[in-house]
């Protein structure tokens, strides 16, 4: 066991405390930071799309300067599945690099859920299973998350660990961040949250919770940067699942795949509409195949009801498992918007996107508080729209979603200039390693004093 520091900082109970007072008292602010930000809008969809166009390059690694003869203490946060991955890929590539610098490897504690304890991470809270969707959500579990920031704040003042690393989630990693300083623990933010789309105004206090930041895609270090935050661009770590797999570009067949989303209410929500848009797709050629492409079988039935429902039992064909075995057999994708898209881009398969929305406010928090020129992930990263792209309630722009698929699979001219701007967007989301490069940030900001 390591020897442990005499306890220093916060009752953590009362940090706790401090911090959700912040919090409430912050958001008497709100309205005036809305009336800001609408008065600004123009100006900061202007900057955003000056950023899409700077040139994507790899920031260098730092110099991994820490104690090498005893086994570094790591707290390593995640709150939801898609984190969690990335969580499992940083611990591996931190052990990898303790060991290549000669070191013990690091002993690792956090949150997080089956996937980081099977890496032998000693989680002491789980909220990857609690992970929530919408406002009611977020009130019913508040007195849990309370209580598992008290627990961190424990941990924290007890066990002194050398660095915070908090991968995506800035909903808990942010009072995460700031209760850790309040311990005197440097602070990394793995996954940079997306502000520059939605409500800037939140980057203040994001700024104030960590101490060093790493962005996944190119354009966001220039603007978190502008914001006064130390942020290094380390790329995507989706990449460095990818690596591996080899990108088929055959494009024969007339094989559709069609992605409704992971999430039961998003499944609900979407592929009933995408189902009724391929029928009429299939009224104009009824050789047009599709298949439902799901990783696991957490929602077979749920879709099933769906394809019977949609009478597309006969063309609509569901696949569950491993996504990039399916891919490569399709000419086109129809996808809801999600980290999904590049898996799509891997393939440089053209893409269809939708963004299906329930309410008048959904769609007006789209029209008016969007910074962004695209919600598509691929048409950032080009800078245009290489990916057809729709958002809407209701019954939508069903006529145009059908001529967009109809123009991908059948115009040789559009397939070749969708496929330059997928080449185009690929490149700029560099070589893989976005795991390692991470950890090699860790080890640079661990606070180096005595055990």
């Amino acid at each position: 066991m390591h020897a442990v520091q005499a306890e220093t900082g916060p009752e953590p109970r009362r940090a706790v405390r401090m911090e959700l007072a912040r919090t409430l008292a912050r958001m008497g602010w709100l309205p005036l930071q809305v009336l800001d930000f609408l008065l600004r809008r123009s100006a900061l969809r202007g900057e955003l799309r000056a950023d899409l166009e700077l040139p994507a390059r790899i920031d260098p690694e730092p110099r991994a300067d820490f104690d090498r003869a005893r086994p570094l203490r790591v707290f390593l946060s995640c709150a939801e599945a898609s984190g969690e991955i990335h969580a499992v890929n940083f611990v591996r590539e931190l052990r990898a690099e303790a060991q290549r610098q000669g070191a013990p490897a690091p002993s690792v504690s956090g949150l997080g859920g089956r996937r980081l304890g099977a890496e032998g991470v000693e989680c002491i809270g789980d909220p990857v299973s609690r992970a929530v969707m919408g406002i009611h959500g977020v009130r019913q579990a508040l007195p849990y998350y309370l209580e598992l920031l008290e627990r961190c704040a424990e941990h924290f003042r007890s066990e002194r660990p050398e660095v915070l690393v908090m991968v995506d989630s800035p909903a808990l990693h942010v009072p995460l961040g700031r209760i850790a300083k309040r311990y005197g623990i440097p602070v990394l933010h793995f996954v940079t949250p997306q502000h520059w789309a939605w409500a800037p105004w939140r980057t203040a206090d994001y700024a104030r919770a960590v101490d060093r930041a790493l962005t996944i895609l190119p354009f966001e270090r220039a603007w978190f940067t502008r914001r006064g935050l130390d942020v290094a661009y380390v790329g995507h770590p989706l990449l460095d699942r990818l690596a591996g797999l080899p990108a088929s570009r055959a494009r024969d067949s007339l094989r559709i795949a069609l992605l409704p989303g992971s999430r039961a209410r998003v499944i609900d929500l979407n592929l009933p509409w995408m189902l009724g848009t391929l029928a009429r797709l299939r009224e104009r050629d009824p050789r047009i195949e599709v298949q439902v492409l799901q990783a696991d079988d957490q929602h077979r039935f749920r879709i099933e009801e769906h394809v019977a429902g949609a009478n597309a039992s006969s063309w609509a064909r569901i696949e569950v498992g491993e996504l990039h075995h399916a891919l490569p057999e399709c000419a086109l994708a129809f996808a809801v918007s999600g980290t999904v898209l590049l898996d799509l881009l891997h393939h440089r398969l053209p893409t269809v996107c939708i963004y299906r929305v329930r309410s008048r406010r959904e769609i007006a928090m789209y029209r008016h508080g969007l910074c962004t020129p695209y919600f598509a992930s691929i048409n950032l990263l080009a800078a245009g729209e290489v990916v057809p792209e729709f958002c809407f309630r209701g019954d939508g722009p069903r006529t145009q979603v059908v001529d967009a698929l109809e123009r991908l699979l059948f115009d040789r001219g559009e397939r070749a200039r969708t496929r330059r701007g997928l080449e185009r967007a690929a490149d700029r989301l560099g070589p893989p390693g976005a795991c390692r490069r991470a950890a090699m940030h860790a080890l640079s900001l661990a606070r180096r004093e005595p055990a």
